[in-house]
């Protein structure tokens, strides 16, 4: 169960989280009870976070995002959507970041979107990921599928308790409703792709 910690957020930021998985899990017509069932959250944990008091971590919010057939960008999406005309190319110097773990954890993984938007059915990122870094802590567990494709460095990911090592050249795919997480365990960045279906940020 995804436990709650002491909220280091702007008080207005986490109320209006709140409000919005609330409103989303009403126009669903689910219960709170519902929503645990979904999303494997406890119901307390999922009280508080609605009320505005959570501190959600990264994994929590992609559990609650998914039982709710949400992308987690559109779940912390709190302000208005234009909606502009996107263009399909996305150059490498104009790529939109999200660090969720850095934002939460301060472990330094940057993630960059190669694709345009998350308004589709595949997400790709190219991930950076300092020496250290591991999610042991939050393994992931969602709807869909990933690939993964090491383009430097070594990098462990763990899949229902199986331990794979990729070098750079490697890839692997799994079902993203099996357990998984990642580690760093070398000395230098690594750099890799991974595409998700459908989008979790």
């Amino acid at each position: 169960m995804a436990a709650v910690k002491p909220n280091p957020l702007p008080p207005d930021l986490t109320r209006a989280l709140g409000q919005q998985i609330r409103q989303l899990r009403m126009d669903r017509a689910l219960t709170l009870e519902d929503l645990t069932a979904r999303s494997g959250c406890s119901l307390g944990s999922l009280s508080q976070i609605e009320r505005g008091f959570g501190n959600p971590s990264f994994a929590t919010l992609v559990r609650i995002a998914h039982a709710l057939r949400v992308s987690v960008a559109q779940l912390v999406e709190l302000g208005p959507d234009p909606k502009p005309t996107i263009s399909p190319v996305v150059r490498g110097d104009q790529r939109r970041r999200l660090n969720p773990h850095n934002a939460i954890h301060g472990d330094g993984t940057i993630y960059e979107l190669l694709t345009p938007d998350l308004d589709h059915q595949l997400e790709v990122i190219y991930l950076r990921v300092p020496p250290g870094m591991s999610t042991e802590a939050t393994p992931f567990v969602h709807e869909g599928e990933e690939v993964g494709y090491i383009v430097s460095g070594t990098h462990e990911v763990h899949v229902a308790g199986v331990t794979h090592t990729l070098e750079a050249g490697d890839s692997i795919s799994y079902a993203s409703t099996a357990p998984h997480w990642y580690r760093n365990a070398g000395s230098v960045v690594v750099e890799a792709i991974w595409i998700i279906t459908p989008p979790t940020f």
